[in-house]
């Protein structure tokens, strides 16, 4: 299934020259495949994230809002460090917000730009678009684990985790048909992404990679 790793890859690979961005592999050196993860219709029943509006930090934040259907899970969600949270809170939104503009069909929503910015950012337009193309959106469970954080001295922040998007899939905009795939080592991806925290304080996704099939992932 390939829910957002290719999209920052293939955006990294073609950068320089456009957007480009392949499915399920991760950022700057990914590829992308809309096989599976997946969506779902939104309305009033959508899930809306923990983390809307206005955080501890004082950050007015945009409210993301995921299909029905629709669920994240991320491991861990905090670690007691308050500088590691907050990375891992605005990875853990950035990653709603691809979600919410796919259903929103919404490639440059308020919270991709506000959550990404430079090949991150053009990677998960092209990665959006692409479901858009498709007529796909998504649904399922994915899971994000082993989180973790490490800063640079040049004050950027290096995020390693792994997908499980075994049950993570795509569905039909017209017909609502959910393509159900069967899980294989390939549901399991690796992603090394790149934040840099902006004058808002917020941190961005600036770089992100992925392997998909990692056998560091699998269970």
């Amino acid at each position: 299934m390939n829910r957002r790793p290719a999209l920052l890859a293939a955006a990294a690979l073609t950068a320089v020259a456009a957007l480009s961005l392949s499915a399920c592999g991760g950022g700057d050196g990914g590829t992308k495949d809309n096989d599976k993860i997946a969506g779902a219709d939104s309305g009033d029943g959508a899930k809306k994230s923990p983390s809307a509006s206005a955080a501890a930090d004082g950050v007015e934040r945009p409210k993301v809002t995921l299909p029905k259907g629709d669920e994240l899970v991320f491991t861990p969600e905090t670690t007691g460090d308050a500088k590691k949270d907050a990375v891992l809170r605005d990875n853990a939104e950035y990653l709603r917000a691809i979600d919410e503009a796919i259903e929103k069909q919404d490639p440059k929503s308020e919270a991709i730009v506000f959550y990404s910015k430079d090949s991150a950012l053009l990677g998960t337009v092209e990665w959006v678009s692409g479901f858009i193309k498709d007529g796909t959106t998504v649904t399922g469970t994915v899971r994000y684990f082993n989180r973790k954080v490490v800063f640079s001295k040049d004050g950027s922040a290096g995020l390693t985790y792994c997908a499980d998007e075994s049950k993570g899939y795509t569905k039909d905009r017209k017909t609502k048909k959910t393509n159900v795939t069967k899980a294989t080592k390939n549901s399991y991806v690796f992603y090394n992404d790149r934040l840099r925290k902006n004058s808002k304080g917020v941190w961005q996704v600036t770089k992100s990679t992925s392997e998909r099939g990692s056998e560091v992932c699998q269970p």
